[in-house]
């Protein structure tokens, strides 16, 4: 087992600083803000020091999520609600392609997977697919009842002309009911 990253020690509150103050900065001035870090856990007795490959590091993953929820968030702002079903399946087609690379890169560094972090790539995939589904399903049900709605709001109208022109022209209420029940099918 590798050991654990050294950003990974360092305490919480230091590395929600870290990201504040690289978000900051543009996601620029490793070399500062490593510095800067190192400063911060010399102070507060941390006997770790942090390279700026580790901040650097950090700070793309930062900006690849900032990136990563900003297009999300676009996307879903142009979609319509059916057009949601289709962001998941990108998204998974996204999980797909960085799993691969998850994978292409434990090979080239080690060889070795971590069953933790195949358990939690294999979870992440099955809540997204359940998560496809279960939108799929929303949005077939949402289509449904729309479609119900309009369907008896259309009989309404059509009952209620029925009922308007039937008594403009005198008839009874057995001409309506027959009228009702043999041309339009409507109850009586």
């Amino acid at each position: 087992m590798p050991p654990p990253k050294k950003l990974d020690l360092i305490p919480e509150e230091l590395r929600r600083w870290l990201a504040e103050e690289l978000r900051e900065r543009g996601f620029s001035d490793i070399l500062d803000v490593t510095e800067a870090l190192n400063f911060r856990l010399e102070a507060e007795g941390v006997q770790i020091r942090i390279g700026k490959t580790a901040v650097g590091d950090f700070s793309k993953a930062l900006k690849d999520q900032r990136e990563a929820f900003a297009i999300a968030e676009t996307l879903l702002s142009d979609l319509d609600i059916s057009a949601e079903g289709e962001l998941h399946k990108v998204l998974l087609q996204m999980i797909a392609t960085s799993a691969i690379h998850m994978i292409q890169s434990v090979r080239d560094e080690d060889g070795h997977l971590e069953a933790k972090e195949l358990m939690s790539l294999g979870r992440m995939l099955k809540d997204l697919m359940a998560s496809s589904g279960m939108r799929e399903k929303l949005l077939d049900d949402e289509r449904q009842r729309v479609a119900r709605e309009a369907r008896e709001a259309a009989r309404a109208e059509i009952e209620e002309a029925l009922e308007q022109t039937a008594s403009e022209a005198g008839l009874d209420e057995t001409m309506l009911s027959t009228l009702r029940k043999g041309v339009l099918g409507l109850k009586s």
